[in-house]
């Protein structure tokens, strides 16, 4: 597998945007380690072209006869190499050179059905989905149920004005689409991969744990109803979250302020919770605090809880996102560098930022990050923040993604995170 040629631009009219995006793809695809006749197109725009969505797509794929199928999403933000668009007009556009017979398109209009899924065994899959879906969190458990291994990376749309996602397939529309042509909007859709499309995917969370001094940072719900926290190991809900933010309802408005700045982390019972250093595990749901009820001394969140699940609460932290999103990053390279690597091989890989390129020898071929549209720039510090960090710590790949309204992995939702998942080569 060589690397995957991406681009990106941005300009107030999509159609210099899009001629910026199709030169680097075309100066890519005729270098003699990228590939030249790639099939799947992963498109990415900002909210700002959404009105323009079909004209682009259309554009797009007339410029590039070769790609067959295409997926993607529109986000507040979309991501690429070492660069973010966010709140402005923007087009991330990555070229995956994939074997036919390992993939399938699909969408809310037109599912996997039977005959697109027939010899194909669904290994893993992207997906993006309508926020407005109804029962979305029992979809994605769903759609994970149909893959062998349960993962399941990407995220929501997080549009302004409506969500919209891309999906062709077969160099036409999907059986099923009608009269649309390749943009629609509700339920799932994306890409299933066989076994023989390998991808590493990571989560990094953007929230520290936090309780009163001496107090536990992780505790069990010992009594729940619905999304209602009455209990936590044993003590009323909301004493336990008055407590450890040091405020009483007698002073409301400092009481309501720092509710508004806490989070709820979940994770069931022996699950990857709060890690030893005191960052959040992979496995912990962030959820949102809607609202307190002083009668029965519980805390409602997003999210309906059981008694036994795990808790902690959390706020956001910049230090702690940065921290995390390196780990990740330096884990995936750890599980993808070969333990002995040739001269030439090892100072491809060591080359520093002003001399790094993407190369075949850090064994990505491309890259899909998925970000919340509540971190980004202004999260990290500064325009850019967050993909500089992710092109520093993983090296300088091929990359794509979007800032979604929630984000996808396994079979989870999440929110505050960011979803990093490589396509390997051989």
């Amino acid at each position: 597998m060589k690397l995957f040629p991406s681009g990106h631009a941005t300009h107030p009219q999509w159609r210099m945007a899009a001629g910026l995006v199709l030169a680097q793809l075309r100066a890519q695809m005729a270098l003699p380690e990228y590939a030249s006749s790639p099939t799947l197109g992963l498109l990415y725009i900002t909210d700002h072209y959404a009105g323009e969505a079909q004209d682009i797509l259309d554009h797009l794929s007339a410029e590039l006869p070769e790609v067959t199928d295409w997926s993607g999403t529109v986000g507040i933000g979309v991501a690429a190499n070492n660069a973010e668009y966010f709140d402005e007009p923007g087009i991330s556009l990555m070229l995956c050179a994939l074997p036919s017979d390992q993939y399938r398109v699909f969408s809310g209009v037109a599912p996997l059905g039977s005959a697109e899924m027939a010899g194909f065994e669904a290994h893993t899959a992207l997906v993006h989905a309508d926020p407005a879906t109804p029962e979305l969190s029992e979809l994605i458990g769903e759609m994970a149920g149909r893959t062998d291994t349960g993962y399941l990376f990407g995220g929501l749309s997080s549009g302004r004005e409506g969500a919209l996602q891309f999906a062709v397939g077969g160099n036409g529309n999907i059986k099923g689409h009608g009269a649309a042509g390749g943009v629609f909007s509700g339920g799932l859709s994306g890409v299933v991969f066989g076994e023989g499309v390998r991808v590493v995917s990571r989560v990094t969370q953007g929230c520290q744990p936090f309780s009163r001094s001496g107090a536990p940072r992780q505790r069990e719900i010992t009594e729940a109803d619905g999304n209602l926290i009455l209990k936590i190991d044993g003590v009323a809900a909301l004493d336990v979250l008055l407590d450890d933010l040091q405020v009483s309802l007698e002073r409301p408005q400092e009481a309501i302020e720092a509710v508004r700045a806490t989070l709820v982390g979940l994770a069931d019972a022996g699950a990857d919770g709060v890690r030893r250093t005191g960052d959040l595990g992979a496995d912990v749901l962030v959820r949102h605090i809607i609202g307190l009820d002083p009668t029965r001394r519980g805390i409602a969140i997003a999210e309906h809880v059981e008694a036994g699940t795990r808790m902690t609460f959390c706020r956001r932290n910049a230090q702690a996102a940065r921290a995390d999103l390196m780990r990740i990053c330096a884990e995936i390279r750890e599980e993808l560098e070969p333990e002995e690597q040739t001269l030439a091989v090892a100072r491809a890989v060591a080359a520093g930022d002003a001399e790094a390129a993407p190369h075949p020898a850090r064994r990505i071929a491309g890259a899909v990050y998925v970000s919340c549209s509540g971190r980004g720039g202004p999260h990290f510090g500064a325009p850019g923040a967050e993909l500089q960090i992710v092109r520093h710590a993983l090296g300088d790949v091929p990359l794509a993604g979007f800032f979604a309204a929630g984000e996808i992995a396994r079979h989870h939702l999440y929110g505050y995170t960011g979803v990093l998942t490589v396509f390997t080569t051989d």
